[in-house]
């Protein structure tokens, strides 16, 4: 098949593109190279045009004899403050509105986007007497007692988390949040009205080789690796317990690999489905794996903590091994030693 696979410079884009090619796909690259995700001076790499994907006549240019875009193009991270929400919306929700736009000139109708867990916002939680339960906001006075669980609603009592499946209710708390749920809802629109068939897979916490260096945009692994670089312990927020999923970026790849070549025989409309590890790893044993195969200094657990963030977020991987056929190969164990000497992409 011939894909267009636009941010195919960067972390994820880069290495879609790489895996693409080795199932025998032909593939056309768009980046525009932004500095929050590579160095000023950057070239973009051969086979790669150097494009907005907000430009549309670039797109229709580009789009000619696709069968299937790989949209992984977008501003990340969880933003520093309101100042970036213009950013976020031009970047994810108008560059995903121009190129839906674009596939409907060029009859493309088909569709891989890149989306996020923090679309789910905080994961699934139960109260022991209420059940599954929407969690009530963390308070203050138990963010300073060293309290970090969220509540029930009803009866105050701390809750259990448990995996997030992809019905789960859409909560966005950050900026870039709101706009990976801009992109998904933009693409349901469009495969709505063009009967167009999409997924959109819900990426957990990339890490792996060449991931960009500590950024106000960074992921905390790249946070955690910068810091041992500079021969700093990794700085834990709160008291490390948050569950997260940490997942490979080869296997992202490899759900991407999937996802192109089984579009297809998807409904018309966006599907969804989380890309993760399947392994629950906290973030205070992350960190320890990282820096004791570094060789240190150790996390230092801080206690800080940022009142909007969320505790536990973790995925359920069952939908994606029925509608996909992926399953993540790379236990986090392993990719996170690796991942202590691994390469990091400089980003000034």
């Amino acid at each position: 098949m011939r894909v267009l696979v636009t941010g195919a410079a960067g972390f994820i884009g880069r290495r879609v593109a790489t895996s693409l090619r080795e199932t025998g796909d032909e593939i056309v690259g768009l980046d525009q190279m932004i500095e929050a995700a590579h160095p000023a001076d950057s070239e973009a790499p051969d086979g790669v045009e150097r494009a907005d994907v907000r430009d549309g006549a670039a797109l229709e240019r580009l789009l000619d004899g696709i069968d299937v875009v790989c949209h992984q193009a977008a501003m990340v991270g969880n933003g520093v403050d309101a100042q970036d929400l213009p950013g976020y919306a031009s970047h994810n929700d108008l560059g995903t509105a121009v190129l839906l736009a674009a596939m409907a000139r060029a009859g493309v109708t088909r569709l891989v986007l890149a989306s996020s867990m923090v679309v789910y916002g905080e994961g699934r939680y139960t109260c022991p007497d209420h059940g599954e339960v929407a969690p009530r906001p963390r308070r203050s006075e138990d963010l300073d007692a060293g309290v970090f669980d969220p509540r029930c609603p009803r009866c105050d009592a701390l809750l259990r988390w448990g995996l997030v499946t992809e019905d789960a209710p859409i909560r966005p708390r950050s900026s870039y949040a709101v706009s990976k749920v801009a992109q998904e809802q933009y693409a349901d629109a469009w495969a709505t009205l063009e009967a167009g068939r999409g997924v959109a897979l819900r990426y957990h916490n990339v890490y792996g080789p060449d991931m960009p260096a500590d950024t106000p945009y960074a992921g905390v692994a790249a946070i955690f690796r910068s810091a041992l670089a500079r021969g700093e312990g990794p700085p834990v927020f709160e008291d490390g317990q948050q569950m997260r999923d940490f997942v490979h970026v080869d296997d992202v790849a490899a759900a991407n690999v999937a996802a192109v070549h089984r579009v297809g025989d998807h409904p018309v409309g966006i599907t969804p489905y989380n890309v993760c590890s399947g392994r629950p790893t906290d973030i205070a044993t992350m960190a320890a794996l990282i820096a004791q195969q570094h060789g240190g200094p150790d996390p230092v657990v801080t206690g800080r903590y940022r009142a909007a963030d969320v505790r536990h977020v973790v995925a359920s991987p069952a939908a994606a091994v029925d509608g996909l056929g992926f399953t993540a190969s790379v236990d986090p164990r392993d990719g996170l030693r690796e991942f202590a000497h691994a390469r990091l992409r400089p980003t000034r």
